[in-house]
Parts: C-alpha cells; structure tokens; sequence
C-alpha cells in the first residue's frame, strides 16, 4: 500500500525527517527546506563520514544522530535505516523522496563531475569527489537495492503513527509543486 501525498505544508512542524534513495535528492531538498520553514538542517552524510570519505564507526554515529534526534527542531536528511524508527518517532513530518532509478543514477553521477577535485556542501570538509573503485559499487549498490529500499520505507510508512504527516513524492515536478505551496 503506498501512502496518499499530502499537500497540505503545515509551518508548526518541528522535525522534518527526509528519506529516500541515494540520488534523490534529499540533501537539496533538506537545504531549500530549513531556511523556508527556520529550521536547522542536519545531513545523514555528515554523521557517517569522517574526512577523506572514511567511514565513522556505528558505535560514532549512532551517538551523533541520536543527538540531532533529541533536539527540538530540526530538518533530518539520510539514511542509517537503524534510525529511521526512533527519528520517526520524533518527526512531525515525513518526506519520502521515491524517484525513478534511471533519474536517482543521473543525480548521482552529476555532483561526481560538478564536485571533481572538490568538497560537496552535505559532505565533511575533506571529503573531495573523485572518481574511484567504489563508484562503480555504488551504482551498482542503488541498482539492486532499488526494490528492497523502497518496500523497507513503504512498510515503515505504512506503521508509523496517525500524528505523522507524510509527504511521498515520485516525480520532481511533484516535489518542485510541494515546494512552491510552502511559499
């Protein structure tokens, strides 16, 4: 069962928490998002990298989300399904960003190029895009993960509870009209 799209921006919503797969577009949206609802943003990305794209240990991140979690207002981008449970909990609105592979392996490669040599903005400082042996990994990882994601973040939808306001989005045309009825 896929959840209905709610147009309906409600601007006393605290805790915005931004899901979808990589490429979708949940850092951009994250960053176009706090300043129009004066909120802080917080990148997953952030959290699991450490400088020069080392991965920070589970027992480092776990810590550092649960942080951002308890703070009274914040707008919550990324992965790291083992928190989606109790950020859940403490959202007030769930946008789930669900756009077509092909146009998820697009965004991907884009700040690849955009970013070659350089440091993106939801990534911490020393994290230079590059091209290197995981890229190919990565593409490869969103590929076949596609279907297992999405049924993990339709079931999740599907349980939370009735005070959670969901926002599922499938196109950018979608996503760009839910924006424009914030202003």
């Amino acid at each position: 069962m896929t959840p209905e799209v709610s147009m309906n921006p409600v601007r006393s919503m605290k805790r915005t928490m931004i899901l979808g797969g990589p490429g979708s577009g949940k850092s951009t949206l994250a960053r176009l998002l706090g300043p129009r609802l004066g909120l802080p943003v917080f990148h997953m990305d952030q959290i699991h990298w450490q400088e020069n794209r080392v991965e920070r240990p589970m027992a480092e991140k776990l810590p550092m989300a649960q942080a951002v979690e308890e703070q009274d207002s914040w707008v919550f981008e990324g992965g790291m399904s083992v928190t989606y449970g109790s950020r859940m909990e403490r959202a007030d609105l769930l946008i789930w960003l669900d756009l077509p592979v092909g146009l998820r392996l697009w965004r991907v490669t884009k700040p690849l190029f955009r970013y070659l040599g350089k440091a993106r903005p939801d990534l911490p400082q020393g994290c230079v895009e590059r091209l290197h042996p995981e890229t190919l990994t990565f593409y490869k990882f969103i590929w076949q993960s596609r279907h297992i994601a999405r049924a993990k973040v339709a079931k999740l939808v599907t349980e939370a509870r009735d005070e959670l306001v969901v926002v599922h989005l499938r196109r950018p045309r979608e996503v760009q009209a839910w924006l424009a009825g914030l202003s």
